[in-house]
């Protein structure tokens, strides 16, 4: 079994995923082609904010991270962390590399957990933008152009933040 895992939300930030434990011992640029990137999957904790998620969109691709794991003892502790199999499921897919197809863990919502008209908080999708060294300049502008809530601690008096 594949000791790979897709990061396309908080875990492209390699310091968060170093905090969590979660050791890995390479990390490159990968595409998930077909999907595309959504704010869709309900906070457990906070009411109106959203988690990254995948969608199937056939002219679309998602891009992040791909980590070989240091051991299968990585994968068990992302496992609690992402909520599995409550919040989201683990499921196997192919991303595209630049050495080619390889096999690897991503994390999807459960459609239980799935809901619209959410966005994600400032402080998350910075986690997202720490992995642009493994973001096309496209998909960079993408996300730093992604309408987030300010920070729970941060709050306004609308809470709503527009990135330029």
């Amino acid at each position: 079994m594949s000791l790979c895992y897709f990061a396309y939300g908080s875990n492209m930030n390699p310091a968060r995923m170093q905090a969590r434990g979660l050791m890995f011992v390479s990390a490159e640029r990968a595409e998930l082609r077909g999907y595309r990137l959504v704010f869709n999957k309900r906070s457990h904790c906070t009411p109106g904010v959203a988690y990254a998620n995948v969608v199937h969109s056939s002219l679309s691709a998602v891009e992040g991270v791909l980590y070989t794991l240091a051991d299968q003892f990585a994968l068990n502790i992302m496992d609690g962390f992402e909520g599995t199999p409550v919040r989201y499921s683990r499921e196997c897919m192919a991303f595209q590399t630049a050495s080619g197809l390889r096999s690897a863990w991503i994390y999807v919502a459960n459609p239980a957990y799935v809901e619209s008209g959410l966005l994600p908080e400032s402080n998350y999708l910075a986690h997202l933008l720490a992995g642009a060294a493994h973001l096309s300049a496209e998909y960079l502008t993408m996300l730093q152009g992604q309408s987030c809530l300010a920070s729970s601690s941060t709050l306004g008096e609308s809470g709503l933040l527009y990135n330029a």
